[in-house]
């Protein structure tokens, strides 16, 4: 089956937070970002997820899920960089994420930690930065420009 990965459309939602409870991930203000949100979808079915949080040049990366039967065939990979060319269209400079697991899945892609006083002040709007994720959470940043 072929894998296709393009904007999520609101009938997805329930897929997608579905995806994220499957892995642990909070949804808190998803729904919110649903336009800046891609899936993966392979024979109609919603096998991933990763959506974006814009605030004007920089982004929150976030929700890089992966259905447990379709892990460890590349997908949260083709998430990630269909996720940074988004950034890039919308003319985003940096991209930052929070995370509690996946802190070595994401240099390959460009990112690095950063301080969290070094964050943006625009990423502080999310509902992930303010509540969602504990603040031991890892934070990464991807500079576009």
């Amino acid at each position: 089956m072929t894998v296709t990965i393009d904007h999520a459309q609101p009938e997805d939602l329930p897929a997608i937070l579905a995806l994220l409870e499957q892995n642990a991930l909070p949804p808190d203000g998803l729904a919110e970002h649903l336009s800046t949100t891609l899936v993966a979808r392979e024979a109609g079915r919603v096998t991933g997820s990763v959506a974006l949080e814009v605030y004007g040049p920089s982004a929150l990366l976030r929700s890089v899920a992966v259905a447990a039967d379709q892990r460890g065939r590349g997908l949260g990979g083709q998430l990630t960089t269909a996720a940074l060319d988004l950034a890039r269209e919308a003319g985003v400079h940096e991209v930052y994420l929070l995370t509690t697991t996946a802190a070595g899945f994401f240099p390959r892609f460009g990112f690095a930690p950063v301080e969290r006083a070094a964050v943006a002040p625009a990423i502080h709007q999310s509902v992930e930065w303010t509540s969602a994720c504990p603040a031991s959470a890892q934070v990464l940043v991807h500079p576009l420009r």
